[in-house]
């Protein structure tokens, strides 16, 4: 099966500084993948690579077989990549129901026209409310996206993806800044989003414990550089998990 998405031999430099060092990998559909490693292990630049809002210095990203290593971040989300950030990005100004409605807009391949407005294009806001129903957001659709809590904004950044039915999720430590009693919200998404097995998932989170509860397989970057990739139970236990992510010596348990 060709991989929904790849990187042969991925690399980034800043001067002196290789970020990401030659990573080769390959994510298939039915399977989220949980990126982890140290601070400055380069997990989220290893993203924005793959995504497109970085250039490679060296080797390739393929979208289904297909090289975008040259490609801008609008062309491969076109090609199936949606992708939500550590930091919330919407439209704050605009409506909860508004920013989903522009991403089916996009989807749709419909560009705004002043002489018929949103009223009119029936079959795209019933597909917005109904993604907002899927989170828990219909009843919020009227409010502004700036005004809402920052677990909610977490979950409109996930319909908006929802409704561009990308190939491919990729969240980049999606309950960074959440309460304790927001981030089973944003995970029981994610865990829904898992049961599409036509659909890949990439996450690249700290907290262990949701790693292990969402994870199929794990990959470990430490220096740039891919140090471990497998089940998650063999990957935690590994001494390169052990020493360099979990700082326990070889042997400990954590």
């Amino acid at each position: 099966m060709t991989p929904s998405l790849e990187t042969r031999d991925l690399t980034i430099r800043f001067g002196g500084h290789v970020a990401v060092d030659h990573v080769s990998c390959a994510f298939r559909p039915g399977e989220l993948t949980a990126i982890v490693g140290p601070n400055g292990a380069g997990k989220t630049t290893y993203f924005n690579l793959m995504s497109g809002q970085l250039a490679a210095s060296d080797g390739a990203v393929l979208i289904e077989g297909q090289d975008v290593t040259r490609m801008s971040a609008p062309q491969r989300t076109r090609l199936g990549i949606g992708r939500a950030f550590q930091l919330t990005n919407l439209f704050p100004r605009l409506s909860v129901g508004e920013n989903v409605r522009l991403a089916t807009q996009a989807r749709a391949g419909v560009h705004y026209d002043m002489r018929r407005p949103w009223r009119a294009s029936a079959d795209l806001i019933g597909r917005a409310d109904a993604v907002l129903d899927s989170v828990g957001l219909l009843n919020k659709r009227d409010a502004l996206a700036s005004a809402l809590p920052h677990g909610d904004q977490r979950k409109l950044e996930v319909a908006m993806m929802m409704a561009l039915e990308p190939l491919i999720f990729m969240f980049d430590e999606p309950t960074a800044g959440m309460s304790v009693d927001e981030v089973p919200v944003v995970l029981d998404l994610i865990a829904r989003l898992k049961t599409d097995k036509t659909k890949t998932i990439l996450l690249v989170e700290h907290k262990m414990d949701v790693v292990r509860s969402l994870a199929d397989r794990i990959i470990v970057l430490t220096n740039g550089q891919l140090a471990a990739d497998g089940e998650p139970a063999a990957v935690i236990a590994s001494p390169v998990v052990q020493e360099a992510y979990l700082g326990l010596s070889p042997g400990a348990r954590g």
